[in-house]
């Protein structure tokens, strides 16, 4: 592990996920793989009223998939399924070089060195696509 993409918080948020637990009766589940590492985000959801009212999650990945989708987590709650397909699609966008801003979800930043390491970037977003389809999903 290199320090500049492996770091103590990285860690420390890959060693405390937020609602990592499945969810014993979701309205939809979603299982997000990366074909390139094999690490897998399973997300479980419950909306009210067109926003997460909870959410369960089971994350086997490495621990910057964990440490991203402790981050998800930590700020799900509460928003509609456009504005995690929002969030989804600007976290592809800064991965892939295509907008240089991570103000849009509460600390990202600390996942910035991975940009430069592309064979990561799926086990990044996992989480975000995860909860993002089953949000969609459950609101059909």
């Amino acid at each position: 592990m290199t320090a500049p993409l492996y770091n103590t918080d990285i860690l420390r948020l890959a060693a405390s996920i937020p609602h990592h637990r499945r969810l014993p009766d979701p309205q939809a589940s979603v299982e997000k793989r990366s074909a390139t590492c094999g690490s897998r985000v399973m997300a479980d959801v419950r909306m009210d009223k067109g926003r997460l009212a909870d959410m369960g999650l089971e994350v086997r990945a490495c621990a910057l998939g964990q440490a991203s989708a402790s981050l998800m987590a930590a700020h799900a709650i509460g928003l509609s399924a456009d504005e995690l397909g929002q969030a989804r699609d600007r976290l592809a966008a800064y991965l892939s070089g295509e907008a240089d801003d991570l103000d849009f979800w509460p600390g990202l930043a600390v996942l910035a060195p991975a940009r430069g390491y592309p064979a990561r970037h799926a086990s990044i977003r996992l989480g975000f696509e995860a909860i993002a389809e089953a949000a969609r999903a459950a609101e059909a």
